[in-house]
């Protein structure tokens, strides 16, 4: 069976996406399901007020990167663009909401970053000795 490749772009695109969006699938689906992800989420119907973008990761992080639609290709690029821009918010006005806005996106600010512990050798997870 012939192995289906992606473009160097778009497996470019999948790599800074998957460093971008550090909660899993399942974590951002419950995310969206809070109270915490927006008091104006909800209406009679949940899903209908779930947030599109958040929606759009999830069918992503669902998928393999052969599977990739052109619409998948560009919410991976608006993702990995609004983290981006968001991380690069000054302290000062990182707060609850601009939480919420990542979160929205798959990137929990809370989380630790696994590329911090990949740049320091002593991070190794070996704790003192």
């Amino acid at each position: 069976m012939a192995r289906e490749r992606t473009d160097p772009q778009t497996e470019e695109l999948w790599q800074e996406f998957h460093a971008s969006v550090n909660m899993t699938g399942e974590e951002l689906r419950r995310w969206l399901l809070t109270d915490a992800s927006g008091p104006d989420r909800f209406g009679s119907e949940p899903s209908m007020g779930v947030s599109d973008i958040g929606r759009r990761v999830v069918a992503v992080l669902d998928k393999r990167r052969v599977d990739l639609t052109g619409e998948d290709v560009e919410t991976m690029r608006t993702v990995v663009e609004r983290v981006g821009e968001l991380l690069a918010t000054p302290v000062e006005r990182r707060d609850d909401a601009w939480r919420h806005r990542l979160m929205t996106l798959g990137h929990d600010p809370l989380q630790p970053d696994p590329r911090a512990a990949e740049d320091d050798p002593g991070a190794g997870g070996e704790g003192p000795q």
